[in-house]
């Protein structure tokens, strides 16, 4: 019967890790950020999130998220506001157009997969809720631009507007009160610096002990180094990283990167009661980064943290030796390296004993990416055609 068709779309979406962090908020309600923040996408072949949006008049009332294999709750205003946001563009077509199936009023069974740890600093939010607004608009087959999407996927988590773009991405603050100003922009393709790697270095995968919101709310309210970051810090910083991009000034853009990451956890720390995503770990992935850079003479690594203890490290592909393989003779034991992107390298740093150590111990495994585009739609379904959900082929 065709009352019981089941509608699908399936989309992968990125992560993103921000060179200029976003960090506050001025509007709890609307996910509206105290600053303007710029970050690189990383490639979809390594970190992503495969989401399957349908709909069928046959689902049992109310909308629901499985996400890797959970039911997760959607009551709540984020994807509540999502669901809204879009629902009523795709009743705006079916008014439009009475020919259309009223797709709107159906309930949505959202089907989410990381190949990634969730909840473990790296962007798990931003990847999910750019796939999830990314496959219920293509459900809704919705002429939104991802400027506009972002919009949306704003409200559901602040840097997932950045992943619906591919390459370097800015998310730009916004002034209207409405929130109708406060989206993403591309700042450049991955094509126009392709040269840009990642090393990620998971210091743990472990949920977060203090959430991104609450430990937001807690500095906007408390650090007397916040102000002078928003006001003064990140809007140089932007300035200065969109012009490094655009000259592939990989010097600029690792200064940036470093400098606004120790911005960032400072006004952490200066948080009463103070906020620590980073630990003796990651301290040492600085101390290793810096050895690396005075051996070379040059910037050629930059690191940067999240709100959580893995250390990202950009890095040139034609700086990989000096980069990967002096950390890859500390971290050869751990999983996750590429062999064919390690062989033959060489080392010429010789670490602290004290950082070498740490990272022994403390890395469980590495990530090895690179720029990569936004979200792509494909043809591989988390929910059958029946609207049972399915495991992953991948």
């Amino acid at each position: 019967m065709a009352s019981e068709k089941v509608y699908r779309a399936s989309t992968t979406a990125p992560v993103n890790i921000a060179v200029v962090k976003y960090w506050g908020k001025r509007d709890t309600k609307l996910n509206l950020p105290t600053n303007s923040s710029l970050s690189v996408t990383l490639s979809q072949a390594d970190l992503r999130t495969l989401t399957t949006a349908s709909c069928s008049a046959s689902y049992p009332e109310g909308d629901s998220l499985l996400l890797n294999g959970e039911p997760s709750d959607v009551s709540g205003a984020r994807p509540q506001a999502c669901f809204r946001e879009l629902r009523a563009r795709r009743a705006a077509l079916e008014a439009a157009d009475p020919s259309l199936p009223k797709l709107s009023t159906m309930p949505l069974r959202i089907v989410s997969e990381n190949n990634f740890p969730t909840a473990a600093g790296l962007a798990s939010s931003a990847a999910g809720f750019a796939a999830f607004v990314r496959a219920i608009a293509n459900l809704y087959e919705l002429p939104a631009s991802p400027s506009e999407l972002s919009l949306i996927a704003r409200q559901g988590s602040g840097s997932a507007c950045r992943s619906l773009f591919g390459g370097y991405v800015a998310w730009r603050m916004g002034e209207a009160a409405d929130g109708s100003d406060s989206m993403a922009d591309q700042v450049a393709e991955a094509s126009h610096w392709p040269e840009m790697r990642a090393l990620i270095l998971v210091a743990s995968a472990a949920k977060k002990g203090v959430s991104s919101t609450s430990g937001m709310q807690q500095t906007v309210a408390t650090s007397g180094l916040f102000k002078e970051r928003i006001t003064s810090v990140v809007p140089k910083n932007m300035e200065m990283m969109e012009k490094a991009i655009a000259e592939r000034d990989f010097a600029a853009f690792a200064e940036v990167t470093m400098r606004d990451s120790n911005s960032f956890h400072a006004t952490c720390a200066d948080t009463y009661p103070p906020i620590f995503y980073m630990n003796d770990v990651s301290r040492a992935a600085i101390r290793a980064v810096e050895a690396i850079n005075a051996a070379a003479g040059r910037s050629v690594a930059a690191y940067t943290f999240d709100a959580g203890p893995n250390a990202v490290i950009y890095y040139l592909e034609q700086d990989t030796e000096a980069v990967v393989g002096n950390l890859y003779s500390v971290l050869s034991e751990v999983d996750g390296w590429k062999a064919s992107a390690v062989e033959g390298l060489k080392a010429n740093v010789s670490f602290d004993e004290s950082v070498a150590d740490l990272l022994k111990n403390g890395v469980s495994r590495v990530i090895m990416t690179s720029v990569g585009e936004g979200p792509v739609a494909t043809q591989e379904y988390l929910v059958a055609e029946d609207g049972t959900p399915v495991k992953s082929s991948s």
